[in-house]
């Protein structure tokens, strides 16, 4: 008898990825803040660009998304020739994965990073390493200390999700600067537009020949359902992955959706000032209750409660109010939710909502 058909090793060991509810049974329409989506969807361009590309569907989409890659190198002052386009930004670090990671070799993160990381690391057939972080905060001395010879990606999200910390550049150029050669830095930047000011690594990569950046239309433009991320990196890496992704890899409606939506940086700055007053007044009013969270860097906070009890207790309570955010047990915190920024009048309703289950607690 032949030997049964049988998975490549690693690949039962991983988990079904379980995205944000989005329903509550009886519940018409939930507050749906489990996601960390923009409560303000996509740009009105974005959108209306989509709707003309509509009629062009019969047609192949691009495949070296050139328009798309010239658009984002004009916002961002980059190398349009070092950016390569992917279905989200997910893609993207998992060809990292599957073009410089495999049997024997290592990929190293932090001990709550994202869940794609070790993911990635398994369907490639390499062994997921997770380094301690210091107060829900990566510690490039953990990472450091954790590179082996076998050691080949190094996956860090800055912004962190779950956790909503970061880092500083100078960190992660120490980071940088004391890989070994073996070694590929991967800075998942999917929040980096939520934070002012910060280019979520993009000098890094120039400056280094060991450094990727990947970003991602899914938050701060409103695009998670179109599925378009991108990544920034030298070029002999970019061209290894561009032998690697799907010729075809993006819609018609993706590349022109994602092109509009990177220009409009007007809708891009008023989504980002939303966020950040809306953040600050969730999270203080969060601790106003005697639920903290550590300082937030992208559109969500990390709200602790005393146990997994009272997370639990408290996840109910919002469901019973219409109200749905995520349970990060997943994530190493059974005593935590994770709550998207949403609109002024969502956060109110998230803030009255805690007040009453803390007033019956």
């Amino acid at each position: 008898m032949s030997a049964p058909i049988r998975p490549q090793p690693g690949i039962m060991e991983i988990a079904l990825y379980q995205g944000g509810a989005s329903a509550i049974a009886g519940v018409d329409q939930p507050l749906k803040l489990s996601s960390n989506e923009n409560p303000f969807g996509p740009s009105p361009k974005a959108v209306e660009a989509m709707q003309t590309a509509v009629a062009d569907m019969h047609r192949y989409p691009s495949t070296d998304h050139g328009p798309l890659r010239d658009a984002i190198a004009a916002v961002h002052g980059l190398d349009a020739d070092q950016i390569i386009m992917g279905v989200g930004s997910d893609e993207i670090l998992t060809l990292l994965a599957m073009a410089y990671a495999g049997p024997g070799d290592e990929v190293l993160f932090t001990e709550h990073g994202f869940s794609i990381y070790r993911i990635s690391a398994l369907a490639a057939g390499a062994t997921p390493v997770a380094a301690p972080e210091v107060n829900r905060t990566t510690d490039v001395d953990a990472l450091l200390a954790a590179i082996t010879p076998a050691t080949r990606l190094i996956y860090i999200a800055n912004p962190n999700n779950p956790t909503g910390t970061m880092i500083s550049a100078e960190e992660v150029t120490r980071l940088s600067d004391r890989l070994p050669d073996q070694c590929l830095l991967v800075l998942d930047g999917a929040y980096a537009e939520f934070v002012p000011g910060y280019d979520g690594g993009a000098g890094l990569v120039e400056a280094r020949e060991n450094v990727v950046m990947t970003r991602t239309f899914s938050k701060i433009y409103g695009l998670g359902g179109l599925r378009v991320g991108w990544g920034y990196g030298p070029r002999p890496v970019i061209d290894v992955l561009n032998r690697i992704r799907g010729p075809f890899n993006l819609s018609t409606l993706a590349l022109a959706g994602a092109e509009a939506a990177v220009l409009d940086r007007t809708f891009v700055e008023r989504c980002r000032e939303a966020n950040i007053e809306g953040r600050a007044r969730l999270a203080g009013g969060l601790a106003q209750l005697g639920i903290p969270s550590d300082e937030s860097h992208g559109n969500f906070i990390l709200a602790r409660f005393a146990d997994e009890a009272e997370a639990v207790a408290a996840d109910k309570h919002l469901k019973s109010h219409g109200i749905i955010v995520r349970m990060v047990k997943g994530y190493g915190f059974p005593e935590a939710l994770r709550i998207t920024v949403g609109r002024p009048e969502d956060v109110t309703r998230v803030l009255d909502a805690m007040a009453a289950f803390k007033g019956a607690v």
